[in-house]
């Protein structure tokens, strides 16, 4: 507040007088009023009230990572604890003596503290966090402190304390935690004018971490949750303001018509996860027949599909559309020195490597302090006892007297003590009984300073090399409660899903070709398609002109529609072929082109933009397809060829604002289709890219191989099945595949498994029966197990045999091609070898020349007639126009 503005405040009026809205009334000791304006007050209070939430309710500590509310639980339960449980309810009834709050807050705190299995020993029903369900009443769930939290959280004699709210009692300032703790178990906290978000990282990786500091090594920290899931942690930015990560449930394909939910995203349940997905279903965005929620100790959610429906686009969708998908933006914020600090995790996590150093520092000193204390007075009292001090007291009537002469009695004998002999040390000689001094034995005493001395000794050496003492320490947390806390997420890199591919096309799209009509609600006219709210749509006018826009309920985009269809803007290989007039009465032009980079709703003139301009022929070809087109021209004056072809494989592919070639500059009476065409475009490169476990044609990851429409992939599990499929982007692949490749029809695969039933090996080759269908290839017993596949022509095997007796088998080879001939995939094989199998082995295959692929020729197909003056459509999508 300056200074004008505090002379306002303090300003004294005469009783009576008014003042605007903006002031409120005091009233002193004297009689008089004085005038404070609101403005100053909401300046005070609000920094006041901030100040108070963000330091003493919602931002954890940098030093032991607590809120103010879970410290004091913690040092509550340290209060109580000996060793058995204590009710939840007394529990917070005494944590209530240090926090000025409710019973409801303390309890909240509590049992989330207690959910992340970590600090507290729970019994009871503490809710569960995969379900969303609630814990218990606090009078019937019970708490103690864990062997974790008794190690690391408490040490007395360095902890700093301060009195409570109410100065009855002392409360830890910091808790003298010797673990990252605050990033073991994150935190999250909204205050005024600030919040804070720390995400839970993984309990064994941290403390590997930890070393790595130690040791003056790089290391990297990603977020680890309860609820495991799968997250995508490259924009993670440190755990800083500005990062975020993408956390999505784990979904897989159970068989054709059912998927399986068996782990969540961090921050949701399976009642949310359900609810997301219902309205999904409502607003038509996928299409589910019915849920089934099993969640017990573990995730299981069974979603039932239509017969039909994808199971991968459905899996797409429920990332795109349910929280499936979640994004969790982190928010490094702590308390440090009574200020909010914004700070990395790496910075965290430094910092509290640091701390613990110096608090094991702390408690080896003081350690060191009580061993050198304690070896002093065993010195003192051995001396006493064996030199017979306590006889010089006899004559003795005094205290001092009593004093003196013990004090001088032992001079002869201290000069190898540490620190000089004081008054307290001699009333503690005095104070010892006749019966310990009548059975004191010499060399016990003897053998507990050398004791002694030797942890002296280890005490010193830890402080001389307190790192190393701190790298066993971590390292000794680790051995003893690492086991069971393994990292739970899965860390992946996420394909970006578009919503418009995966979307279910719930509703038809209609058009109205001559009133140039295109929508959802013209159910009277002629369908084109299904879609769905959120498709584009690309219309063509028989004048030329080209739109994109959305789809809508009724929509005009112009008369005489030549062409509409669902638009894809990533779309690169449908190529549109067109012959147009330019103008009225000008020549015609031959052109293909694909579409990109357009703007919604702009309407795109594909002529020479003269007016008159007609399209004369058009197709819409998925793959690039270039048929053959036959001329006809009308008769003028002396032309002599009035009827030739055109083949598009031949028209360059340019982009739609391209001019095209000419084609004649006579008049076209009629355009017929002469010869259906193949696909142009070179056959498209197709990779896999194992860290999304996705297709792309991006060149990420590693090439599979050039793809015709017509090609397929191949796909083999570890569980002896394999399924050939079109090698769609959207599908998603088990983590347990061991073969993908491009599919050949005529090449044999070759498999080595042992059939759990019968306890021996058959080998077998085979060709792929049937496509688009899961089969299973080896026997389905529990323990068959595939040992080796190969799709080579000429595969070879190792086998080495398990040593008998003392014997062991010279390894042998085998020719796979000349072992057995390729028969069914049903069937079992032969038996590979009657003796016991220690591991097979796929080596190098044998040469073989692969033959050469034929790439199919396009076939003629018969011609179209088009009535005079109309313009049809064929079934294949083609579009002619006769002219009179």
């Amino acid at each position: 507040m300056d200074e004008e503005e505090e002379n306002i405040n303090s300003e004294e009026i005469s009783e009576g007088q008014r003042t605007e809205s903006s002031h409120f009334y005091e009233n002193d000791d004297d009689g008089s009023d004085t005038i404070t304006k609101v403005t100053g007050m909401y300046k005070d209070w609000f920094l006041d009230y901030a100040s108070y939430v963000i330091l003493e309710r919602a931002v954890p500590a940098i030093e032991d990572g607590f809120k103010p509310v879970q410290r004091r639980i913690m040092h509550s339960l340290k209060e109580l604890d000996d060793g058995r449980y204590n009710k939840v309810a007394n529990v917070v009834g005494h944590t209530m003596q240090y926090h000025p709050h409710g019973d409801a807050s303390i309890g909240d705190a509590m049992v989330q503290i207690g959910q992340k299995e970590l600090l507290i020993d729970t019994q009871g029903n503490w809710g569960n966090i995969l379900t969303g369900d609630g814990a218990a009443a606090s009078r019937y769930i019970e708490a103690r402190l864990s062997k974790f939290a008794l190690e690391v959280l408490y040490s007395p004699k360095i902890t700093e304390w301060v009195s409570s709210y109410d100065g009855r009692r002392n409360e830890p300032n910091n808790l003298p935690v010797k673990f990252p703790l605050l990033l073991a178990q994150g935190a999250e906290g909204i205050a005024v004018g600030l919040s804070t978000k720390v995400l839970p990282h993984n309990f064994n990786e941290l403390i590997d971490a930890s070393i790595k500091i130690l040791k003056g090594k790089p290391f990297q920290l990603f977020p680890d949750f309860q609820t495991a899931g799968i997250a995508d942690v490259s924009n993670y930015n440190d755990g800083m303001r500005g990062g975020r990560v993408r956390v999505r449930a784990k979904i897989s394909q159970l068989d054709k018509s059912t998927l399986t939910i068996t782990q969540i995203p961090f921050s949701t349940n399976t009642s949310t996860l359900i609810d997301s997905i219902l309205k999904a279903n409502e607003k038509g965005k996928i299409k589910i027949k019915k849920i089934e929620d099993n969640t017990a100790a573990e995730v299981e959610i069974l979603i039932h599909l239509y017969p039909g429906v994808s199971p991968d686009k459905t899996i797409d969708a429920l990332y795109a559309f349910t929280a499936c998908e979640t994004s969790v933006a982190p928010l490094g914020c702590v308390i440090e020195n009574h200020k909010p600090l914004f700070i990395g995790v790496t910075d965290m996590l430094k910092i509290s490597t640091k701390r613990t150093v110096e608090l094991l520092k702390q408690e080896l000193e003081i350690q060191l302090d009580e061993l050198e204390e304690n070896w002093h007075f065993a010195s003192l009292e051995r001396i006493f006892i064996e030199n017979r001090v306590y006889r010089l007291i006899e004559e003795e009537e005094t205290w001092e007297g009593v004093i003196a002469a013990i004090d001088e009695g032992l001079k002869p004998f201290i000069k190898h003590l540490k620190r000089a002999v004081t008054v307290e040390d001699i009333n503690r000689l005095t104070e010892i009984r006749i019966k310990r001094i009548s059975k004191f034995d010499i060399d016990k005493a003897q053998e507990k300073i050398e004791a002694l001395e030797g942890d002296i000794e280890q005490v010193k050496y830890d402080l001389e090399h307190l790192t190393d003492f701190a790298i066993a320490f971590f390292t000794r947390l680790k051995e003893k409660y690492g086991k069971g806390r393994e990292r739970q997420t899965e860390l992946r890199i996420f394909d970006d899903i578009e919503a418009t591919k995966v979307v279910l096309r719930n509703t038809k799209l209609y058009v109205n070709r001559e009133e140039g009509f295109i929508g959802t609600g013209l159910k009277k006219d002629e369908y084109v398609t299904d879609c769905s709210d959120i498709d584009d749509v690309i219309v063509f006018l028989r004048n030329g002109t080209m739109m994109i826009t959305k789809v809508d309920d009724k929509k005009f985009i112009g008369k005489d529609i030549i062409h509409v269809d669902i638009f894809d803007k990533n779309d690169k290989r449908t190529i549109y072929n067109m012959v147009y007039r330019d103008g009225k009465s000008g020549p015609s032009f031959i052109k293909r082109f694909n579409v990109s980079g357009v703007t919604r709703d702009k309407a795109y003139d594909l002529t020479n933009g003269n007016a008159g301009s007609m399209v004369l022929y058009f197709s819409h070809n998925p793959n690039g397809e270039a048929e053959v087109i036959t001329i006809l021209l009308r008769q003028v004056g002396s032309i002599k060829k009035l009827k030739f072809d055109i083949d598009f494989a031949k028209m360059a592919i340019k982009g739609r604002s391209s001019k095209g070639n000419l084609v004649t500059k006579y008049p076209i009476k009629k355009i017929e289709l002469k010869e259906k065409g193949i696909s142009t475009l070179l056959p498209r490169k197709i990779w896999f890219d194992d860290t999304v476990q996705r297709l792309n044609t991006d060149a990420r990851g590693e090439l599979l191989g050039e793809f015709r429409p017509s090609d397929k992939i191949l796909i083999i599990s570890q569980t002896g099945k394999l399924k050939v499929i079109i090698p769609e982007l959207t599908t998603h692949f088990d983590a347990d595949m061991v073969v993908l490749e491009k599919w050949i029809p005529k090449k044999p695969i070759s498999a080595i498994y042992y059939d759990g039933e019968k306890e021996r090996y058959y080998v077998k080759r085979f060709l792929v029966e049937a496509e688009n269908k899961e089969e299973v290839f080896i026997s389905e017993h529990p323990n068959s197990q595939l040992e080796i596949v190969s799709t080579d022509y000429r595969p070879v095997a190792e086998l080495i045999f398990t040593k008998v007796k003392g014997v062991q088998k010279e390894n042998q080879t085998i020719d796979l091609e000349a072992f057995i001939a390729v028969k069914g995939l049903k069937a079992q094989g032969n038996q590979l070898t009657a003796d016991k199998l220690k591991q097979v082995n796929l080596l190098e295959p044998l040469p073989y020349e692969v033959p050469e692929e034929i790439v199919p020729e396009a076939e003629p197909s018969e011609e179209m007639d088009i009535s005079e003056g109309d313009l049809q459509i064929d079934d294949e999508g083609q579009i002619t126009l006769t002219l009179e």
